[in-house]
């Protein structure tokens, strides 16, 4: 995959931790992070992916979600709507997406150390184009300077996608689990906030600050890339999702940090779980539920079948 591609799935998982958060209000202000998400909405009603693993006593639904869409968009219905109706527990890959906690994890995280700053870090040539972008962007200068690339990044391709009227709590996480609380759902989480976080900055700064510039240079073009994977994501094209998120991967140290470890993991999870009775609706991003590595295939890898049902 290139590197824009493998920090975009990147951007999806940070997306998660900040659903909820406020928009930038003025100069001293973050913009909030968000994923992807469709520019257009079609009329029809969306039919995002949804799989089946069972046993005699245990039911678990499997769906692929997006982070933040506009609102109205009709993705809840159909069998995803009666697999969550039969489900008792929710299961997320974090809790709590939109609290204070998340919020003080994640500015731990993003910060650089005092003395340094993110322009410091950068060529005369980046510099020059990436405060060109921020002014583009109505955001002063060293606005951004005390925080590391990775966040700089998404922080400039996100703006566009927010400015659109793009909704964060419209994500899918945060209509499920808002759905779960009213239904008494039990809810659950796969991961930490401090676990995912940590996915970031294991990157090397070289490699953050490759993708900071290549932010830059499409900025115009965000939009457009984006719309395509959501759009595959509604017609339930589970891999060409996969292969538009996923494909070419040269750093095979890096895809399974950030893809197959997790991947493996979730399936352990699922596997423990089909060990206590009951129904459960799994909700992950949609980068993980196809292609080589994914869910399915370490649940493969374990015996499981997983049924398409969606």
């Amino acid at each position: 995959m290139r590197l824009r591609d493998r920090i975009r799935r990147l951007i999806a998982v940070l997306a998660a931790l900040l659903l909820g958060q406020p928009a930038l209000a003025d100069p001293q202000s973050l913009p909030t992070p968000i994923a992807p998400t469709l520019r257009e909405i079609a009329p029809q009603p969306l039919s995002p992916a949804l799989w089946l693993i069972k046993d005699d006593d245990t039911t678990i639904y499997l769906f692929g979600t997006i982070h933040a869409l506009r609102p109205g968009v009709p993705w809840f219905g159909g069998k995803v709507e009666q697999a969550f109706a039969e489900s008792g527990t929710l299961v997320t890959e974090i809790a709590d997406v939109g609290s204070l906690e998340v919020a003080q994890a994640l500015l731990g995280n993003a910060l650089l150390s005092d003395r340094k700053s993110l322009r410091g870090m950068m060529s005369e040539a980046d510099r020059a184009a990436f405060d060109a972008a921020l002014a583009k962007a109505l955001i002063p200068p060293a606005a951004l300077d005390r925080f590391k690339p990775w966040y700089a990044a998404v922080v400039l391709s996100t703006l566009p996608l927010l400015r659109a009227g793009f909704k964060l709590e419209e994500g899918v996480e945060i209509q499920l689990a808002a759905r779960a609380k009213a239904a008494g759902k039990s809810q659950e989480a796969l991961e930490t906030a401090a676990y995912q976080l940590g996915l970031f900055d294991a990157l090397p700064v070289a490699n953050q600050l490759a993708y900071l510039r290549q932010v830059v240079a499409g900025l115009d073009t965000i939009t457009a890339q984006v719309d395509t994977l959501i759009g595959e994501w509604g017609e339930g094209d589970a891999d060409g999702l996969a292969q538009a998120m996923n494909a070419e991967e040269a750093d095979a140290g890096l895809l399974e940090a950030l893809l197959t470890r997790r991947n493996k993991a979730w399936a352990e999870w699922i596997d423990t779980r089909l060990d206590q009775p009951g129904t459960v609706f799994v909700a992950v991003g949609a980068g993980h539920l196809a292609g080589p590595g994914s869910v399915q295939e370490q649940l493969s890898a374990r015996g499981l079948a997983s049924t398409r049902l969606q």
